[in-house]
C-alpha cells in the first residue's frame, strides 16, 4: 500500500532522521519555535525584541544573556524567550528529539511547559509511525499528545479531541446555539465530528492535522488494539524493548506483580486495587482501557517481575477528560538498570 502523508504540523520534516532512526535537531526546527505567536514580533514589539528575534533567526544557536532578555522591555515576552532558550539548550545538548525527551522524563523535576513535551511526542510519533497505513492507529496515537474529551453515553466510550470540542463549544455559545458541547455528559453526536471506523478511515488522511475525528475505545473495538500497537512501537523506538500489548476487559491475577497507570487517574485506581483496596464504583467506571504488556526479553526485566505481565490502564477524570502521560512508559516499567 502506498505511504500516506499525515501530521504535517508535527515539524518532523524539519528534523533529520539519523541512521539509528532518531530525529536529529536542526536549525530550521529551532527557527519554527521562533515563529510561534509568543515570540514572533508584532507592531508593538520594542527594537530590542525585534533585534533579538532577527539574531536568533539568523543563528538559532546564539547564546543570549539575561541582560539582553531584560532589555526586551516586556516581562511576558522575556519569559517566553527564557522558556524557549532553555528548551533549545536541552535539544542541542541531546542532539536528538528522542534523547532530549528521555533526558527530561528522567529528571526529578521538569520546568518546561507541557506544550513543549506534547510537541516532542507529536514529532517522535510522526517518525515512529511514518510508514503506517492504518488511520485508526494514528488516531489512537493522538492520545499520546492530545488531551481527549470522553463521552460514555449508551455504554460507548467515544474519545474526541478536547481542544476541538472546546472550539465547537465556544462557536455554539457565541452564536447562541444550544448548550455547551463541552459540558459533562453531552452526547458526542451533538459535535460535528466523524467517528472513525474501518469503513471510513480514509477520511483521516486529509484531516489528520485538524484532530477532528472521534475514536471508539470500547473493548473489542479497533481503538484499544490500535492503541496497543502504538505502545509497542513507542517502547521499541524509545527504549529498544520488544513487547506485546493486549487489550483486556478486566484483571484477574492472584499474583499481580506490576502495573503502570498511563495517567494520574488510572495510577491511583491501579494502586488501590494492587494494595487490596476497593475503589468506589464511580472510580471504576472511569477506567477506559486495560492492557496486558509482556516484555519479550526477560533479561530486561527485574527479577520479581520476570515471566509476569505488566498491567496498563487509561482512565478519565471526573469531568470526563483523558490526559495520557506517555512518559510513564519510560520511567515506570520494571526494567533492570543495567539492561
Amino acid at each position: 500500500m502506498t505511504k500516506r502523508e499525515f501530521w504535517q504540523a508535527s515539524g518532523v520534516r524539519l528534523l533529520e532522521r539519523s541512521g539509528e532512526g532518531w530525529l536529529g535537531v536542526t536549525p530550521d526546527f529551532l527557527r519554527a519555535y521562533l515563529c510561534r505567536p509568543e515570540l514572533a514580533p508584532i507592531d508593538e514589539s520594542t527594537p530590542a525584541e525585534v533585534a533579538l528575534h532577527d539574531a536568533l533567526m539568523a543563528d538559532p544557536a546564539l547564546q543570549v544573556s539575561e541582560a539582553e532578555l531584560e532589555g526586551i522591555g516586556d516581562d511576558d515576552v522575556a519569559e517566553s524567550y527564557r522558556l524557549m532558550l532553555d528548551f533549545r539548550d536541552i535539544l542541542m545538548a541531546s542532539g536528538t528529539l528522542e534523547g532530549a525527551y528521555l533526558h527530561l522524563m528522567r529528571q526529578s523535576h521538569m520546568h518546561l511547559p507541557p506544550l513543549f513535551v506534547d510537541q516532542m511526542v507529536h514529532a517522535i510519533l510522526a517518525n515512529v509511525l511514518a510508514d503506517s497505513t492504518d488511520a485508526i492507529r494514528l488516531r489512537a496515537a493522538e492520545l499520546f499528545f492530545r488531551e481527549q474529551k470522553v463521552s460514555t453515553e449508551d455504554g460507548r466510550i467515544m474519545l474526541a479531541d478536547e481542544e476541538i470540542v472546546e472550539m465547537h463549544a465556544r462557536a455554539r455559545t457565541e452564536t447562541g446555539i444550544g448548550q455547551l458541547l463541552a459540558a459533562t455528559g453531552t452526547p458526542m453526536r451533538t459535535v460535528a465530528l466523524d467517528v472513525l471506523t474501518r469503513d471510513n478511515q480514509d477520511i483521516y488522511w486529509a484531516r489528520s492535522d485538524r484532530f477532528d475525528t472521534v475514536i471508539d475505545f470500547r473493548f473489542e473495538q479497533p481503538g484499544p488494539d490500535a492503541f496497543a500497537r502504538v505502545v509497542e512501537a513507542w517502547l521499541a523506538h524509545m527504549l529498544g524493548i520488544e513487547a506485546r500489548v493486549e487489550p483486556m476487559s478486566r484483571i484477574d491475577d492472584d499474583d499481580w506483580r506490576w502495573h503502570v497507570g498511563l495517567d494520574r487517574e488510572s495510577t491511583g485506581i491501579l494502586n488501590a486495587l494492587y494494595e487490596g483496596g476497593s475503589p468506589s464504583r464511580s472510580a471504576m467506571d472511569r477506567i477506559l482501557g486495560l492492557f496486558r504488556l509482556r516484555i519479550l526479553d526477560s533479561r530486561r526485566v527485574i527479577e520479581r517481575v520476570e515471566g509476569h505481565p505488566i498491567y496498563l490502564a487509561l482512565a478519565m477524570t471526573s469531568d470526563q477528560r483523558l490526559k495520557m502521560k506517555p512518559q510513564n512508559l519510560i520511567t515506570n516499567l520494571p526494567l533492570r538498570p543495567d539492561a
